[in-house]
């Protein structure tokens, strides 16, 4: 993530836009402190858009009503191989 002093920012601020867009967040600090993030709209809206619950997309599966048979030995004592 680029870092950049506010001032410097404000100064090249398209090029803090464009830097964004083409490699990722660009960090603003004041007085060397994290202040905020310049973020691309596609980043912004990968960020902010709802997704849906596991529920819901384990209900939207292509998988959903499929039937699985699941075999497990229910003995006390397995052998296992080493």
């Amino acid at each position: 993530m680029g870092t950049w002093q506010l001032q410097e920012a404000k100064a090249r601020f398209s090029e803090v836009i464009r830097k964004a867009v083409a490699e990722g967040p660009q960090e603003i600090t004041v007085h060397g402190q994290q202040a905020a993030v310049v973020l691309s709209r596609e980043d912004y809206t990968r960020l902010t858009h709802k997704q849906i619950s596991f529920v819901e997309f384990m209900r939207t599966s292509p998988l959903a009503g499929v039937e699985l048979e699941l075999d497990r030995d229910r003995s006390m004592i397995r052998e296992v191989e080493l």
